[in-house]
């Protein structure tokens, strides 16, 4: 029997997490933001949103300053509701079995036993919150959630990495034309991205390519420490998890003199995998990271340079 969520289902949940993560800020959260914090597609994101809005679980604002957030603190919304947002009623709507002897043409022989199994599920749903899964999901990204011994996902590699480049402009100039662009650096994602894709196709397992995959790219605010800007950043491809390239890490911004800055970029990435979902080689998972920060950095670097003084429209 399959207990997975539907594909829409999925996304329905991914989002809410998000915005349960978000709800303490008492601030929107962005569709950009959801996409690439929770793999949503961007061509998707708007309707699994508004299954939400639709269900009185969220609210939409429009504007500069618009966005979605949960219409209640996410400890008063349960997880079923989250649920049949997404995937409808979980009650049985047709018998277990379908029409089966002319005997069973009132009820079959599971209808009790489905119907006891349906309500144990929902009210499993119904006791869980949202603020319960919402927590769950920042102890799994801390590393602090016991991995369940039944745990069905499988490990996907990863790598640190970091590297940085000299900008020739004013830290403040350059914190200025870093704020807030996430659009502005997608392109500089994706060729960065097709560099480290070429080694590798080229050094590493074949299969199919992220080329061609949009990329979502979010900064968070900006922060200010040891006389840094640090700006986190995390880029990822739409696609199945797993299967398309994610780095989730920091920008940071120090002044070298009055007239130039050190961009650093940290984090971990994990690469595309190879032929038939096979994981790369660690060796060359690292020459894929590494390859693909650097190109990021220096076509950044080139772009912050060569823009007119004026800045971006």
């Amino acid at each position: 029997m399959n207990l997975t969520l539907s594909k829409r289902g999925d996304y329905v949940v991914r989002s809410a997490i998000c915005l349960a993560r978000a709800f303490g800020s008492g601030a929107p959260t962005k569709r950009h933001r959801v996409s690439a914090e929770m793999g949503v597609p961007r061509t998707f994101v708007s309707q699994i949103l508004g299954d939400l809005v639709h269900a009185g679980l969220a609210v939409s604002s429009f504007g500069r300053d618009g966005g979605y957030r949960l219409a209640r603190p996410p400890a008063e919304v349960s997880l079923l509701e989250v649920v049949e947002a997404g995937e409808g009623p979980l009650a049985p709507e047709a018998c277990a079995l379908g029409d089966g002897p002319c005997h069973w043409d009132v009820v079959c022989p599971l209808h009790e036993s489905w119907g006891a199994a349906s309500s144990a599920l929902r009210r499993e749903l119904a006791a869980t919150s949202l603020a319960d899964v919402a927590e769950r999901s920042r102890a799994i990204e801390a590393g602090s959630y016991p991995v369940p011994a039944d745990a069905h996902r499988r490990a996907v590699p990863t790598v640190s990495v970091a590297d940085s480049v000299r900008v020739e402009l004013a830290a403040a100039v350059v914190a200025a034309r870093l704020r807030g662009r996430g659009s502005w650096l997608a392109p500089h994602v994706e060729a960065a991205a097709a560099e480290g894709e070429a080694i590798r196709v080229r050094v590493g397992p074949g299969g199919p390519t992220w080329l061609g995959k949009t990329v979502a790219v979010r900064l968070s605010e900006p922060e200010e420490a040891d006389g840094a800007l640090i700006i986190p950043l995390v880029w990822e491809a739409t696609g199945p998890p797993g299967l398309f390239p994610r780095f989730d890490g920091e920008l940071r911004l120090s002044a070298v003199d009055p007239g130039r800055v050190e961009l650093a970029l940290a984090g971990r990435y994990r690469p595309p995998l190879g032929r038939a979902g096979q994981a790369l080689d660690e060796t060359v998972l690292t020459h894929v990271a590494r390859a693909t920060v650097r190109a990021f950095l220096r076509r950044v670097a080139r772009t912050l340079e060569d823009e007119p003084r004026g800045g971006h429209s």
